[in-house]
Protein backbone atom coordinates (compact mmCIF):
# COMPACT_ATOMS: atom_id res chain seq x y z
CA UNK A 1 0.00 0.00 0.00
CA UNK A 2 1.42 3.72 -0.87
CA UNK A 3 -0.39 6.44 0.45
CA UNK A 4 -0.22 9.98 -1.54
CA UNK A 5 -1.16 12.95 0.61
CA UNK A 6 -3.47 15.33 -0.84
CA UNK A 7 -2.97 18.65 -0.41
CA UNK A 8 -5.79 21.43 1.00
CA UNK A 9 -5.91 22.53 -2.45
CA UNK A 10 -6.62 19.30 -4.28
CA UNK A 11 -8.65 17.93 -1.69
CA UNK A 12 -12.37 18.64 -2.91
CA UNK A 13 -10.95 17.06 -6.13
CA UNK A 14 -9.95 14.16 -4.52
CA UNK A 15 -12.75 13.20 -2.17
CA UNK A 16 -15.85 11.82 -3.25
CA UNK A 17 -19.08 10.98 -1.88
CA UNK A 18 -18.76 7.70 -1.26
CA UNK A 19 -15.80 7.72 1.74
CA UNK A 20 -17.79 6.30 4.74
CA UNK A 21 -16.01 5.62 8.09
CA UNK A 22 -13.80 2.76 8.50
CA UNK A 23 -13.40 2.71 12.21
CA UNK A 24 -12.91 5.20 15.22
CA UNK A 25 -10.08 4.19 17.52
CA UNK A 26 -10.54 5.07 21.21
CA UNK A 27 -7.12 5.70 23.01
CA UNK A 28 -6.38 8.39 25.16
CA UNK A 29 -3.43 10.55 23.54
CA UNK A 30 -3.70 9.10 20.43
CA UNK A 31 -4.92 12.08 18.33
CA UNK A 32 -2.60 14.37 19.26
CA UNK A 33 0.34 11.87 18.41
CA UNK A 34 -0.89 11.10 15.60
CA UNK A 35 -1.66 14.63 14.44
CA UNK A 36 1.76 15.71 15.87
CA UNK A 37 3.09 12.81 13.67
CA UNK A 38 1.09 13.57 10.68
CA UNK A 39 1.75 17.30 10.60
CA UNK A 40 6.24 16.45 10.99
CA UNK A 41 5.31 14.20 7.87
CA UNK A 42 2.79 16.34 5.43
CA UNK A 43 2.46 19.77 6.70
CA UNK A 44 -0.78 21.43 6.50
CA UNK A 45 -4.00 18.62 6.77
CA UNK A 46 -5.95 18.49 3.87
CA UNK A 47 -8.56 20.44 5.19
CA UNK A 48 -9.00 23.16 7.75
CA UNK A 49 -11.37 21.98 10.33
CA UNK A 50 -11.38 24.34 13.30
CA UNK A 51 -13.57 23.09 15.67
CA UNK A 52 -14.26 21.25 18.87
CA UNK A 53 -15.12 18.16 17.40
CA UNK A 54 -12.67 17.47 13.95
CA UNK A 55 -9.70 19.65 14.36
CA UNK A 56 -7.46 18.50 11.27
CA UNK A 57 -8.28 15.87 7.87
CA UNK A 58 -5.34 14.34 5.96
CA UNK A 59 -6.37 12.87 2.88
CA UNK A 60 -4.54 10.35 0.80
CA UNK A 61 -5.01 9.04 -2.74
CA UNK A 62 -4.15 4.70 -2.47
CA UNK A 63 -1.68 3.43 -5.26
CA UNK A 64 -1.79 -0.36 -5.68
CA UNK A 65 -4.87 -1.03 -4.14
CA UNK A 66 -7.27 -2.40 -6.59
CA UNK A 67 -11.24 -0.26 -6.11
CA UNK A 68 -12.67 -1.66 -9.31
CA UNK A 69 -14.83 -0.32 -10.23
CA UNK A 70 -14.18 3.14 -8.78
CA UNK A 71 -12.16 5.03 -10.36
CA UNK A 72 -9.67 5.64 -7.41
CA UNK A 73 -9.08 4.85 -3.63
CA UNK A 74 -9.40 7.70 -1.19
CA UNK A 75 -8.39 7.21 2.81
CA UNK A 76 -9.17 9.69 6.06
CA UNK A 77 -7.21 10.49 8.68
CA UNK A 78 -8.77 12.72 11.32
CA UNK A 79 -10.02 13.33 14.60
CA UNK A 80 -13.91 13.01 15.50
CA UNK A 81 -15.02 13.57 19.38
CA UNK A 82 -11.68 12.99 20.40
CA UNK A 83 -11.27 10.00 18.62
CA UNK A 84 -9.06 8.69 15.52
CA UNK A 85 -11.60 8.41 12.58
CA UNK A 86 -10.21 5.86 9.74
CA UNK A 87 -12.86 6.66 6.58
CA UNK A 88 -12.13 5.45 3.39
CA UNK A 89 -14.26 4.76 0.03
CA UNK A 90 -13.19 1.35 -0.49
CA UNK A 91 -15.76 -0.86 -1.06
CA UNK A 92 -17.75 2.21 -2.71
CA UNK A 93 -19.02 3.71 -6.04
CA UNK A 94 -20.86 6.57 -7.29
CA UNK A 95 -23.24 5.21 -9.35
CA UNK A 96 -24.82 7.74 -12.72
CA UNK A 97 -26.37 10.22 -10.36
CA UNK A 98 -23.69 10.49 -8.23
CA UNK A 99 -25.30 8.69 -5.09
CA UNK A 100 -22.64 5.91 -3.16
CA UNK A 101 -23.77 2.71 -3.89
CA UNK A 102 -21.60 0.06 -2.59
CA UNK A 103 -19.36 -2.81 -4.82
CA UNK A 104 -18.34 -6.56 -4.93
CA UNK A 105 -15.70 -5.37 -2.82
CA UNK A 106 -18.02 -4.00 0.23
CA UNK A 107 -17.82 -7.04 2.13
CA UNK A 108 -13.43 -6.89 2.20
CA UNK A 109 -13.90 -3.28 4.03
CA UNK A 110 -12.80 -5.19 7.66
CA UNK A 111 -9.41 -6.66 6.05
CA UNK A 112 -9.06 -3.03 3.75
CA UNK A 113 -9.35 -1.84 7.40
CA UNK A 114 -6.80 -3.76 9.21
CA UNK A 115 -4.13 -3.63 5.88
CA UNK A 116 -4.23 0.57 6.19
CA UNK A 117 -4.04 0.42 10.30
CA UNK A 118 -1.16 -1.92 9.88
CA UNK A 119 0.09 0.65 7.14
CA UNK A 120 -0.74 3.86 9.48
CA UNK A 121 1.15 1.70 12.29
CA UNK A 122 4.70 0.89 10.31
CA UNK A 123 4.83 4.60 8.54
CA UNK A 124 3.82 6.14 12.04
CA UNK A 125 5.63 4.51 14.03
CA UNK A 126 3.17 3.91 16.64
CA UNK A 127 -0.02 1.72 17.57
CA UNK A 128 -2.99 2.22 16.78
CA UNK A 129 -4.79 0.52 19.74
Amino acid sequence: MKLEFVPVEDFYFALTLAVRTLEDIETPGLVAQVRSLLWEKCGQPSTVAPGKQNTFNYVFSVQDIDNSPAPGLVVSVSDWQDKLRLASDYGWTLDTERKPIRTEKFSDRQQFTQELRSHLQTWLQIPLI
